[in-house]
């Protein structure tokens, strides 16, 4: 059995071990964990040769560990576990470090199920472990305009909200996230489509109604790369939402309908561009989170963004440094999770409900008992 972790104190660095080296490890977590003020990235999990070099290289203190078991056996035990390794590993890794009392962050999504994610939600509990999921997209900066452009009325009451999230790859790069498998949970409704429909969640509240169409249009694929979910959510307000691999003229980000105006938003926040670049938050040649003018969303009624229409709203930065930061004033101070298990499990309800409407053709109704109460979402 692996010694406890030290006592945190308000001086004490928050030893992180990270468990994957791959995309999301590689250019999210280790990044954002190494620029969090009190947050010290520890040790990195991977046995692959090319991903130990590289860690190594991008941060030379840190400690290599070949399996999760070495890591989670450590004495002392990491401060936080990041899981960034496969999707099919989330479950028992998770329940590994809860069990182990070892606070943990989990990339989406969280679980194949959301009756799993629910477990891990009620583990977290009876251990009194803190239990997180990382959903950066809530800090997107078309995101915080939108939230705060719906906050300040600009928009009227809103009736409907287009979320696209597409890009144009028709060759196949390969890999677990491309397999058919059930058990590996790829393809693009639980990858890209956990961001859009949390977004949807986060801003509009629970979902009575799921329809959805999932494609497997490239050949030699195997999961889906070409998905439409329509919501219809308690408040009346309906969610178009589009994830894809296959599309050849990309469409808004954004473009949201109100009684007062629309605000129809092109592009793709510029943070994950900058990580892959190997830029960091807290360069101090870089703005981080900031995009140029031209690329800013519009706000307007009556005509098109394309043609002139409307006024240019200025794009909040992006931050997704905040919510690692919230991640670490919660451990010390016992504060709220930044996004949290049960959180993930509503997320999963709709994707669930997703996957059989597509897959039987029907419209699915949400239970009322299963509906989600309206999240915090990024501050």
């Amino acid at each position: 059995m692996n010694a406890p972790a030290s006592p945190l104190t308000p001086t004490t660095p928050i030893r992180v071990g990270l468990v994957g080296y791959g995309l999301a490890g590689s250019v999210f977590h280790a990044p954002l964990v190494s620029a969090t003020e009190g947050l010290v990235l520890d040790t990195v999990v991977t046995s692959d040769p090319g991903r130990v070099a590289q860690a190594r290289e991008a941060y030379p203190d840190v400690r290599i560990a070949a399996t999760a078991t070495e890591l989670l056996t450590q004495s002392p035990a990491p401060d936080l576990i990041v899981i960034a390794s496969p999707n099919k590993t989330h479950v028992p890794l998770a329940t590994a470090a809860l069990t182990a009392g070892i606070p943990v962050v989990v990339d989406k999504p969280l679980a194949a199920t959301a009756a799993e994610a629910r477990e891990l939600a009620a583990l977290a509990d009876r251990t009194g472990t803190f239990l997180s999921v990382f959903q950066n997209r809530r800090w997107d900066n078309d995101f915080l305009t939108l939230r705060r452009l719906i906050a300040d009325g600009e928009l009227g009451e809103i009736q409907r909200f287009e979320s696209r999230y597409e890009r144009w790859r028709p060759q196949l790069k390969g890999g677990w996230r491309e397999s058919g498998a059930p058990e590996e949970i790829g393809g693009l409704l639980y990858d890209l489509g956990s961001h859009v429909v949390d977004q949807a969640l986060v801003l509009f509240g629970p979902v009575v109604r799921v329809y959805a169409e999932t494609d497997v249009r490239r050949p030699g694929a195997e999961a889906d790369d070409d998905t439409f979910i329509a919501l219809t959510h308690a408040s009346g307000v309906r969610s178009h939402l589009y994830v894809s691999a296959t599309t050849a003229q990309l469409g808004p980000r954004f473009r949201v309908l109100g009684s007062r105006a629309g605000y129809v938003k092109y592009g793709l926040d510029p943070q994950e561009g900058a990580l892959r670049e190997g830029l960091r938050p807290g360069d101090p040649d870089h703005a981080w989170g900031e995009e140029p003018e031209h690329l800013w969303g519009r706000l307007g009624s009556g005509e098109s963004p394309l043609t002139g229409g409307g006024t240019p709203v200025r794009t909040a930065p992006g931050d997704y440094p905040a919510y690692y930061a919230a991640v670490a004033a919660a451990l010390r101070d016992g504060g709220p999770a930044p996004v949290t298990a049960l959180e993930a499990a509503h997320c999963l309800d709709v994707l669930e409900a997703a996957r059989r409407s597509s897959r039987d053709g029907v419209v699915v109704e949400l239970p009322v008992s299963r509906r989600a109460s309206r999240s915090r979402g990024a501050h």
